[in-house]
């Protein structure tokens, strides 16, 4: 039946096609002479592929299925002639073995190990599962193979053995077995020496060599349950579609297993409750049969297509005209002024409709042309314009957005059109609206801003007033820039020139006082005090000196023209340098330097000089914000080709929030100690610089206890 279906459902789709045809032209009248000439075709080809189809469908459904049946009875025939020619096997198996003079010779003997050992040698040759021997007393003595168990087994020779299909229990299972027995009789004496039991065993590999004989799938059951099967899938989890008795114990019917369907016939066999079952599947002959009636289908088809066709060119010779002409004006209506209207009309008043058409869009096209080009040209301007350019109605909602507002705000032009400005402006650090800080027209103002990252930035911006070319409430226009960091140069100038400043008076106040009172007592001075002037005096021009070198490479740096020159170097000689340069300072507050180097000291590459640089800015920072009386460490260690150098300090730590810009100009660690000094904030920013030159790292981590460890890594040459 769905093959059915789907025919009815193909021989309709001429009809929609046609239906379709006939609603495009719905201007047409429907008792008009084409559109009955359509009708009629698709009619004629539906009533014909009705009659002639659906009952040659039917017929080849009902053969493919007689078909079907009777090769599933031709294989239970056959079937039934193998069970019974495998009876007769076993059966002459069993006389034969049976009549071995070996066999009755050692049974009689009683030698049961080597009649084992004969047992299993005739199990093989006879291609038999089982082979037991009983005594006349219907004790089991010998076997090869064996049922399930050994009790049993010595239950098959108490009982009577016809030969037959038994089922015997295998736990919760069953296993069914095609048996014979046969008497063992001596030649000096009629009595019998005992009974020689054979079989084989029914299961998969039996089901599956029915199979290859009958070409049929094949199964045994016992009680309805399977116990030996040739299908892939298990029958037990098979769906009955359709069955019926066919007397004495018979049965015939469909069934489904594994999303395929079968034909089936049972047949019993032996014992009540034991019987087979061949099966044969149904997909090679529902693939026929769809084949076949897709085939009829298809040739119908093909038949309605045609005549349809035929119907609608002649129709279509009517409509052509206007046909065309909508498509064109279609085409129009898209924004596809570049094609010209092609239409060849063969009616007058159609033609005069074209040809308005076609100027129409002549106009239409040079129009648009102007329009684009001056539209490109404002875009071009402001795209160019790096300021951003906002326009508000009279409600503070935002009507344009240019790309140079994009770009400042992060907000997209789709994100903040139609919204309110005071959404996309939020003030910094109050709730009032921005709108109550939008300057007076030809006014500036400076404000700041949340932008759409969360970033702060402070706006430069400027308001008009538009008046919009269609008349209404004037509009509100704001250009505005970014000048946070204008003003963030500005800040760190001033703070730079006042550290500048102070650090450059202090020392060079010492050293005046110092100088000044050398050139007037200098003779009634005494040994340790010129001594301790000597050392300030020192100390002074070491400052000065450090803070003129991190001033001159900080220069360099930024005028692009700094450079080390890498060279072998001993890291022993460079720490020794910077001590020496710092040792005077450290002596002034107490300080002691411990240092702690490998057995092997390592050799880098490395620019001696800048690097002893590095070591003095790290020292003299420890010395600064460290106590007095405290213990600075410098440290090295090599590990994968890398020397790291550490300088170890015991004073109030660096927070972690502070560490991301440690390492940048004007950047001074925040701490309340009390020989923190301003600082310009120049040296660790050349410390990294340096280090980075010579392709290492720097870094600092807190120190166990109190204090930081400052470290920078630089490479190895060699290790002596």
């Amino acid at each position: 039946m769905v093959a059915v279906l789907n025919c009815v459902r193909w021989f309709m789709r001429p009809a929609r096609v046609t239906y379709t045809i006939v609603k495009r032209h719905s201007k047409l009248d429907l008792r008009s002479l084409p559109v009955q000439m359509i009708l009629s075709f698709v009619a004629l080809v539906l009533l014909t592929a009705a009659a002639a189809g659906l009952p040659a469908i039917w017929l080849i459904r009902d053969q493919l299925e007689r078909q079907a049946w009777a090769q599933v009875e031709q294989g239970s025939h056959a079937a039934q002639a193998l069970y019974a020619a495998r009876q007769n096997e076993i059966e002459n198996l069993a006389i034969l073995t049976a009549q071995r003079p070996t066999l009755r010779r050692l049974l009689a003997q009683g030698e049961q190990a080597a009649l084992s050992a004969y047992l299993h040698t005739l199990q093989a040759g006879a291609g038999l599962d089982l082979v037991l021997v009983c005594n006349g007393e219907q004790r089991l003595v010998a076997q090869a193979g064996g049922v399930v168990s050994e009790s049993q087994d010595e239950a098959l020779c108490i009982a009577e053995m016809p030969t037959d299909f038994h089922v015997i229990a295998a736990g919760s299972a069953f296993r069914a077995w095609l048996l014979s027995a046969h008497s063992i009789v001596s030649d000096e004496s009629a009595n019998p020496l005992g009974t020689v039991i054979v079989g084989i065993v029914l299961d998969d590999a039996f089901a599956a060599q029915m199979r290859a004989e009958t070409g049929l799938g094949h199964a045994l059951l016992v009680g309805g349950q399977p116990v030996a099967s040739s299908l892939a899938d298990d029958l037990t989890s098979r769906q009955w579609l359709r069955s019926a008795a066919l007397g004495d114990d018979a049965l015939q019917g469909t069934f489904e297993l594994g999303g395929r369907p079968y034909y089936a016939i049972q047949l019993p066999l032996g014992e009540p409750g034991v019987a087979f079952e061949v099966a044969r599947a149904m997909a090679d002959v529902v693939a026929t049969r769809q084949r076949l009636a897709w085939t009829l289908t298809g040739s119908v088809l093909i038949v309605a297509v045609v005549s349809s066709l035929l119907g609608a060119l002649l129709a279509r010779q009517i409509s052509r005209p206007l046909a065309h002409l909508a498509r064109a004006a279609a085409v129009l209506s898209e924004g596809d002024l570049a094609s010209p209207l092609t239409v060849e009309p063969r009616v007058r008043e159609v033609a005069l409709v074209a040809q308005a058409m076609e100027g129409a869009r002549a106009d239409l096209q040079r129009t648009l042309a102007a329009l684009r080009r001056e539209k490109a040209w404002a875009d071009h301007l402001l795209e160019a314009v790096v300021e951003g350019i906002v326009t508000l109605d009279r409600h503070g909602h935002i009507t344009f957005f240019s790309h140079g507002a994009e770009r400042i705000t992060g907000w997209k032009r789709d994100q903040v059109m139609g919204h309110l400005c005071d959404q996309v402006f939020r003030l910094v650090e109050t709730d009032e609206p921005f709108t109550l800080l939008i300057p007076a027209p030809g006014r500036r103002r400076k404000i700041a801003v949340e932008l759409r990252d969360g970033r702060q930035a402070i706006l430069a911006v400027t308001g008009a007033r538009l008046l919009p070319p269609g008349g209404g409430d004037a509009w509100v226009a704001l250009v505005f820039r970014d000048v946070s960091e204008e003003e963030a140069v500005h800040r760190v100038l001033g703070h730079f020139l006042a550290n500048v400043s102070h650090e450059f008076r202090t020392p060079l106040s010492a050293l005046a006082a110092s100088a000044e009172l050398l050139v007037d007592q200098a003779s009634d001075l005494s040994e340790a005090e010129l001594q301790e002037l000597l050392t300030s005096l020192h100390l002074g021009v070491l400052g000065l000196q450090t803070l003129v070198d991190n001033l001159l490479e900080s220069a360099s740096i930024e005028a692009g023209h700094f450079r080390v020159s890498p060279r072998p170097s001993h890291v022993g000689e460079i720490i020794a340098g910077a001590i020496r340069t710092m040792q005077p300072l450290l002596d002034k507050y107490g300080q002691r330097l411990v240092v702690e180097l490998p057995a092997a000291i390592p050799v880098v590459r490395a620019d001696p000089r800048r690097t002893a640089q590095v070591l003095v800015n790290l020292i003299s920072n420890a010395s600064k914000y460290g106590p007095d009386e405290a213990e600075i460490a410098i440290g090295v260690t090599v590990r994968d080709g890398w020397v790291r150098v550490t300088v170890a300090d015991r004073g109030p730590g660096i927070p972690e929030e502070h560490r991301n810009d440690l390492f940048r100009r004007f950047v001074q660690p925040e701490t309340a100690h009390d020989k923190a000094q301003y600082g310009v904030g120049l040296g660790l920013s050349v410390v990294r610089a340096i280090i980075e030159a010579h392709s290492g790292q720097v870094g600092v981590n807190d120190r166990s206890g109190d204090g930081s460890i400052f470290w920078f890594t630089l490479p190895v040459v060699s290790e002596q």
